[in-house]
């Protein structure tokens, strides 16, 4: 295997084009400026999401995985605990989960992205089969699904249940073809929904567009950090740039958030689409799940869906702007309670943005702790922090819409009190409140 100069290897990552997959363009020259962000995962052009397109299949000895996730979109399951379901459609229910327990577990140690892959479509799998079994039938998994799955979560090191990076950072292709090396906002589309709906791809759609605009935010940190490291006059005048920069930036997150308004409806959401992503804490009928083929001792001890909570952009910010450190100051209620949450969220991300988090948590020279020393540098960090409590704010305003008062709702039609829980199983109101009010309480007077 010859070496390329430098020392390095052909087939190392940075021998390999950046641009190769999405655009099926080649490059000569190796490309050293993202060394460090690469490291991590994270790509200096599209963030947390892939640079290229994540692959829309696996390979054919799993083709049986994605006929069983095919067959799953295309009969339209419902939801077990659906009013109104009929028997026609219990039955289409019941007769794909008979298929499931004859699938062969072929072993996958293959590439990173196929392993994503497997993760996502058995997670997929095992949410169909779950959300769709009658409220009153134990949730028994079946073993040619938990233990190929398990396996998959054992070497990404990631929990055996649909996540944010499933719905999010690798459900996605191009809807039209483009040789742009970051995709267009307009140009995205979910590879996989459970409901096959517009409202579905819109709510999956507004977090991934997030994503890449929180490129420029990843990239005003890095130079940010790179200023710290000189710390003269000139390094303080260019952050306190950047940081004008990124409330900016935040405030364009906030816009995007306000943009699911467009396509999905709430009551759509609240009934036909979060109801699929329940995790084993967020059960209604508080049911254990139980794996067939595995013993209880190699359970999770919890297991959470989807969550804007696992979003490492968000996650980013806090810990760039040194809101986390106020996860527990005193007088802020439920503080403690919402940092554990946030901390236990970051068990759900891909583990090499878990890693990047721990590298920017630790950062020798943080940032609350040079602001202090110029009036313009403070007034822009604080800038920064204001526009992520704007953010913070107009998140509790779209769970009252899309959660709360659904819920409310649905509690004068069916006399039942509702269980007003994220998907993480966490008391919302409280929880995103307190998030919001350690953000407000970052602010440098």
């Amino acid at each position: 295997m010859a070496d390329l100069p430098g020392g390095i290897p052909s087939d190392h990552y940075l021998a390999l084009s950046r641009l190769e997959g999405l655009l099926g363009v080649s490059e000569s020259a190796y490309d050293t400026t993202i060394l460090a962000a690469h490291d991590f995962d994270v790509d200096n052009r599209t963030g947390f999401k892939p640079p290229q397109l994540p692959p829309a299949r696996l390979p054919l000895a799993f083709e049986a995985w994605e006929t069983a996730l095919d067959e799953a979109t295309a009969a339209d399951l419902q939801l077990g605990d659906r009013s109104g379901i009929t028997q026609a459609q219990i039955d289409a229910s019941e007769t794909w989960r008979e298929r499931l327990s004859v699938l062969e577990t072929t072993p996958l140690e293959r590439s990173e992205t196929d392993l994503r892959r497997a993760h996502l479509v058995l997670a997929w799998i095992m949410h169909f089969y779950i959300h769709s079994l009658p409220p009153d039938v134990p949730i028994v998994v079946p073993a040619p699904v938990t233990i190929p799955h398990f396996k998959i979560c054992a070497q990404l090191q990631l929990p055996p249940v649909l996540t944010y990076s499933d719905t999010v950072l690798y459900n996605w292709r191009l809807k039209t073809p483009s040789r742009r090396v970051t995709p267009a906002l307009d140009n995205l589309v979910s590879n996989t929904l459970f409901t096959g709906t517009n409202d579905e791809q819109e709510f999956y759609l507004t977090s991934a567009r997030m994503e890449l605009r929180g490129v420029e935010a990843l990239d005003l940190m890095r130079s940010t950090m790179d200023e710290a490291f000189v710390g003269d006059d000139i390094a303080m005048r260019r952050i306190t740039g950047y940081l004008e920069r990124l409330a900016v930036v935040i405030d364009d997150l906030k816009t995007l958030l306000a943009g699911v308004r467009d396509g999905c409806d709430p009551s759509a959401f609240y009934n036909d689409i979060r109801p699929w992503f329940r995790g084993e804490d967020s059960d209604p009928a508080k049911r254990r799940w139980v794996f067939e083929g595995l013993d209880e001792e190699d359970y999770p001890t919890e297991l959470s869906g989807p969550s804007a909570g696992q979003s490492s952009l968000i996650h980013a910010l806090d810990v760039f702007l040194g809101v986390h450190e106020f996860s527990h100051a005193p007088g802020l209620t439920g503080s403690s309670k919402s940092t554990a949450f946030l901390e236990r969220m970051q068990s759900y991300m891909p583990r090499h943005h878990r890693n990047f988090l721990t590298h920017l948590s630790v950062n020798p020279r943080p940032l609350r702790g040079i602001v202090e020393s110029d009036e313009k540098l403070l007034a822009a960090y604080n800038l920064a922090i204001q526009a992520l409590k704007r953010l913070r704010d107009y998140h509790i305003t779209i769970v009252t819409s899309y959660i709360i008062q659904p819920a409310r709702r649905k509690e004068k039609e069916t006399q039942q009190q509702p269980a007003l829980k994220g998907t993480g199983g966490t008391d919302l109101a409280k929880f995103l409140k307190a998030v919001r009010d350690r953000t407000a309480a970052a602010v440098i007077e």
